[in-house]
This record gives structure tokens, sequence and C-alpha cells, in this order.
């Protein structure tokens, strides 16, 4: 991983598993990292391990609730009153298969914490993000996103919900969003990037936080014997938000069967992912859902 010195770096959910590891490693190589957790409890004792690991890295945290999007909408203001630019957003945060709940606002929990939420908060941040070159935006998808659709119209699951087929859901309007997001930087000449990444199947709490009953005693024995360890999955996010090649676009992936585990290799997306009339529906949803617009800039940077 090149020197990161200099940066600023945001990871959402970066209180436990692949979140946790990326702003460690991110502040090991020298970045001023900024972790958010949506538990105050949980950022702090994370917080505190990281620090006992690093005691000179240069990491804070705030609390930040996806599943609220005024909270989001507050979050990113005070950011943005703040000034300060930022070089790279890691949108990690997520939930993993729960029973059918919904947010504050009332979207689907999957849908709306890890699609939309990231969605708003991206828009909100970008001016932060574009206020010189190099910045870069990495959106952490699933290998499952190729077993979604998008369910238009039942959104929120009202009408008949699978935890499964809304979490693949979700992760693949990660997908979308990720794609069409840089097909608009690019368009509107603004010198950030945007990048998605998945871990293959790695050994995290995601999959067993939110899971109950049989399906928790499965997702147990998946981590077990068909999982890789999540240091080996975080290389796939940590390169998609770093390697220097990279132009935008891409999907970062473990290279081995099914992508499920391996090193670090461009993959590619489900075709569903690359449509680009299926991303243009999603984004004017997700607009409309979180009342948030692309930013127009009166001044590009420079």
């Amino acid at each position: 991983m090149p020197d990161q010195t200099g940066r600023f770096v945001f990871v959402t959910g970066a209180n436990s598993g692949l979140g946790f590891l990326t702003a460690r490693e991110l502040a090991r190589k020298g970045a001023a990292v900024l972790m958010t957790a949506r538990d105050e409890g949980r950022g702090q004792r994370a917080l505190a391990r990281l620090k006992a690991e690093l005691p000179d890295a240069a990491v804070e945290l705030r609390r930040l609730d996806l599943a609220d999007l005024d909270h989001v909408a507050a979050f990113a203001d005070a950011l943005k009153n703040e000034g300060r630019p930022i070089d790279l957003l890691i949108n990690n945060a997520g939930v993993m298969m729960p029973p059918r709940g919904l947010t504050r606002q009332g979207h689907e929990t999957q849908f709306g914490v890890n699609h939309l939420a990231h969605f708003a908060l991206t828009l909100r941040v970008l001016p932060l993000l574009s206020m010189h070159a190099g910045a870069r935006i990495v959106t952490v998808s699933s290998e499952l996103h190729r077993r979604g659709r998008m369910h238009f119209e039942d959104i929120t699951g009202e009408k008949s919900y699978g935890r499964l087929a809304f979490y693949a859901q979700s992760k693949l309007a990660n997908a979308l969003f990720a794609l069409e997001l840089d097909r608009r930087l690019k368009a509107a000449n603004l010198p950030v990037i945007s990048v998605l990444a998945h871990p293959g199947y790695s050994d995290t709490n995601l999959q067993t936080n939110a899971t109950s009953g049989v399906l928790r005693l499965f997702m147990r024995i998946g981590n077990r014997f068909l999982a890789q360890d999540a240091e080996q999955g975080v290389l796939n996010q940590l390169y998609a938000a770093t390697a220097k090649e990279l132009r935008g676009g891409e999907f970062i992936g473990p290279d081995g069967f099914r992508e499920m585990r391996g090193s670090p290799s461009l993959v590619h997306p489900l075709p569903a992912a690359t449509d680009t009339a299926l991303a243009a529906r999603l984004w004017k949803l997700s607009e409309d859902l979180t009342h948030t617009r692309f930013p127009v800039f009166a001044e590009r940077a420079i």
C-alpha cells in the first residue's frame, strides 16, 4: 500500500470487522482517519483498541446512524461546516439479512442502510471530496449482488420480504450506484473517482450479528469452514482505496473460485449492474427518497 500521509479518510462502520481493519491499516500508513459507528460504546472500544495498537495514529470517532437520513444529513452538514477536504470516503457499513424492519424514514432496513444512507452521505459530502484532485470514493458491495434484482414494485418488502433477496438487492444497488456515480463524476469533470470492492466470503461478525436461529447456525458453520479471514478479505477494499493505477469504475474482488477468497483483482459485476437505464431509475428513486441531488459546483476543483 502506498504511503497515506497527508490524506484524510472517512470510513463508515469502522467499529468492527472490515471497517475496523480498513481504518487501522490506513492509519498505519499515515492517514488521518475519521471512524464512524452507530453505537457510541462500541465505537469507543474500537477506537481504544486501535490506539492501543497504533498509539501515534491520527484517528477520531464520531457517531453516525445510517438508519436515520436526518442524522446522515446533519452529520454531513457538520463536516461541510468544518470545511476539511476529504481524500477518501469508504462506504463500508452495512447490515446483512435481518428480519424485515424499517428505518426511521420508513425504508426497508437493508436498502435504507446499505444503499440510501450511503447515497445521501456521498452526495452531501461530495463538495469536500472535490476540493482537490485525487479524491476517491470506495463503495463496498458483495459477491451476492449477483443474486440481486431491484424490487421497484415492492421496495420496502411489504408485500413479500426475503432476507437474502433484499440483502442481494441492496448490494446490487451499491454496484449500480458506484458505477453510475463514476459516470456522473467524469461527466461533470470532477477530480474524484468512484470504485467498487467486495471482500468475497470473509469471516466477520456481519454474518451472525443480525441473523438468528438456523440461519445464524448456518452462517457460523460457513464462517468457520468456507470463509477466508477478514485480514485477507479487507485487502480488496484497501486496494480499491489506494491503488494508484485505478481510474474509476473498477470492481475489485478476490481472484479465487467464484470470488469467494483470494487476492485482490479486477472482477466483473453482474451485467445488470452496468445497465445505465436501471442505474438511472435507481438514481432517481434514491434522489426522491433521500431528498438529495448531485451537487452543482460553481467552480471546478483543480
